[in-house]
């Protein structure tokens, strides 16, 4: 079992690790932000559903690709060093986001934001697998989960206050102070850590570059394209199936690589790792997707303003926040399937629920019940899994291993935020045939005309079907969780 001595013994676990979920807790507030702003962007910038949507896709996009070398970067230099220059690197563009005037700038600038905040993440849950025993990270991984809880609350919360009041470039240049303080929290409290020397695998990184943003952006633009012609010679399917072949040349390469993978195909041969991995990748699809159709619906059919919008989420923010310090605790002593599993059924339950609830003139309390069980999900979700999956990894691999289960957490971000855009206009072009393309979701006087709402709420609703169903996947996985090693009786002493 690995324990925090391979660190000096004067390091504090908590603190330092408290420094830290700072940073990770302004990346969670600025995702959550952005959702509520999405309608003030859209309108102020002059653009449209399937091109705003790039402003978070852009920067989950910039987010993963670069995560499983960031995670090796953080082994080899240190995780104390790659996280503040990451810190650094995503609170300057946070301010570049606030100063754009156009959406192609904001989107550039995104993408540096969400290099920045690929820097910083697995800095975060590879210092918690080095620092922390196994028979502790639980603990340790609660304070994600509540991290996670908090951010939904204050991020939409925040949003709402700050796009009402001052505008949506606000909701960025909340992020500079908030940067200096994790900065030099950072700084003080976070140890320098042992480093291990790695090479890094630059054809992997250029493979799954490539394919990344050629299946994510196929996916993205598919509506607007009507599946056809890009340009010239490119088309929507011809970009998907080069990205699913550059990901598979990746995973070929990874297999063959003599040297050191980018991806080491190695910790999967770990159980609960790669089922672990599973499940994370359909909770972030599912987390990203949920909040688009939801927030519009508020906006465009209920006349709801971005505080007002962000208000119901209040449910789901306080009772994840308030589980997961209670699953922390159990994370270490119960089965993991059994709370993991709980929370994706939640999840599915609570997305279903809603989809069959919003209507046009619905009782705001009847949309807060699976608000609020989609809270107890998140409880039982986040600290579960990431448990799962970093109890076995070794010292030498925590990087490594961190950035591969962000990768694919992110990976499902990723297409969550694609899939939904598709899903959302292609539902649109069907119950709203007059403004095909997703034109109504403009909403540029806000509340739509009575006319149009009930198309728009059916096709909202029906668009989180699909975050429901993928998170059954998640829970499958989950249900296969083997025992964790740390729980097992000893054999009795004779």
């Amino acid at each position: 079992m690995a324990t925090p001595q391979q660190v000096k013994p004067d390091v504090r676990p908590w603190p330092a690790l408290w420094a830290l979920v700072l940073g990770f807790f302004m990346i969670l507030v600025d995702s959550t932000i952005v959702s509520v702003a999405t309608p003030a962007i859209l309108t102020d910038l002059h653009t449209d559903v399937g091109t705003v949507v790039w402003v978070t896709s852009a920067y989950l996009l910039a987010y993963a690709v670069p995560l499983l070398i960031t995670g090796r970067l953080g082994d080899r230099i240190g995780p104390k060093r790659i996280y503040l220059t990451g810190l650094t690197l995503f609170t300057l563009a946070s301010i570049w986001c606030g100063l754009t005037d156009s959406i192609e700038m904001l989107i550039v600038a995104r993408v540096f934001q969400g290099f920045g905040a690929s820097m910083m993440t697995p800095q975060t849950m590879a210092v918690i697998t080095r620092i922390f025993p196994a028979d502790q990270r639980g603990k340790a991984m609660s304070l994600w989960g509540a991290t996670a809880g908090v951010a939904t609350l204050v991020g939409p919360m925040l949003g709402g206050v700050l796009v009402d009041g001052l505008g949506w470039e606000w909701i960025f240049f909340i992020n500079a102070p908030v940067g200096v303080v994790g900065f030099v929290l950072a700084w003080r409290l976070v140890p320098d850590l042992p480093t291990h020397e790695h090479k890094f695998d630059l054809l992997g990184v250029a493979l799954s570059t490539v394919g990344l943003f050629c299946l994510v952006f196929g996916i993205q633009e598919g509506q607007k394209y009507d599946w056809g012609k890009i340009t010239g010679p490119i088309s929507v399917w011809g970009l998907i199936i080069v990205g699913l072949l550059v990901i598979a040349a990746f995973l070929f390469w990874q297999a063959r690589n003599k040297g050191e993978p980018l991806l080491p195909l190695s910790l999967f041969k770990d159980r609960n790792f790669s089922l672990a991995n599973m499940s994370i990748t359909t909770v972030g699809f599912a987390i990203t997707a949920m909040a688009f159709p939801l927030m519009l619906y508020a906006q465009n059919v209920r006349g709801l303003s971005p505080t007002r919008s962000a208000l119901l989420l209040v449910p789901m923010a306080v009772f994840a926040g308030g589980l997961a310090p209670l699953v922390g605790r159990l994370t270490d002593k119960a089965h993991p399937r059994y709370l993991a599993g709980f929370g994706l059924l939640c999840c599915s339950v609570s997305l279903f629920w809603l989809s069959q609830v919003i209507e046009p003139d619905v009782p705001i309390w009847q949309l807060l019940l699976p608000i609020a069980l989609l809270g107890v999900a998140n409880g039982f979700m986040w600290a579960p899994i990431g448990s799962t999956a970093t109890r076995n990894l070794p010292m030498h691999q925590a990087g490594a291993g961190a950035g591969v289960y962000n990768t694919t957490r992110q990976v499902g971000a990723v297409l969550g935020s694609a899939g939904i855009a598709v899903l959302m206009e292609a539902r649109l072009a069907v119950n709203l045939p007059a403004m095909a393309g997703g034109e109504a979701a403009e909403g540029r006087g806000g509340e739509l005309p009575a006319a149009l709402q009930q198309g728009f709420s059916d096709s909202m609703a029906q668009s989180l079907m699909l975050p429901a169903v993928v998170v059954l996947i998640g829970l499958v996985a989950a249900a296969l969780f083997a025992k964790p090693a740390h729980m097992e009786r000893p054999a009795a002493k004779v």
